[in-house]
């Protein structure tokens, strides 16, 4: 369970799947301008989308959380064009990682007639 109120952060661009605790924590401070070590939660993708890598900090130190889908991709809502990285609310986040899809979409209008 995500805690109520924590900031959640999805980076924009795909990156390498491999890259652990160090990278991420770089990519933190370098691409996105923030603090690794503060309280928000920050998501990061590999090219596929398949997988999901979330690092956060504890406290103590930081925690990495990875979860990869047996199939399908995650799916996130359109970012701005020049964004770098997406504000998500926690409930989102957690949607995400139960694999809903936070990208559904144009929708139809029916067209009715009278």
């Amino acid at each position: 369970m995500i805690p109520h109120g924590v900031e959640v952060f999805d980076e924009v661009e795909p990156i390498d799947s491999r890259w652990g605790f160090d990278r991420l924590a770089g990519v933190v401070t370098e691409r996105l301008g923030r603090d690794a070590r503060s309280r928000a939660l920050f998501s990061f993708f590999g090219k596929r989308r398949d997988a999901l890598k979330v690092i956060f900090f504890a406290g103590t130190g930081h925690c990495l959380f990875y979860k990869r889908l047996d199939a399908g991709t995650f799916r996130l809502p359109p970012a701005p064009d020049s964004a770098t990285m997406l504000m998500i609310e926690e409930r989102a986040l957690e949607d995400l990682l139960d694999g809903v899809d936070l990208n559904p979409g144009p929708t139809r209008r029916r067209a009715t007639t009278h």
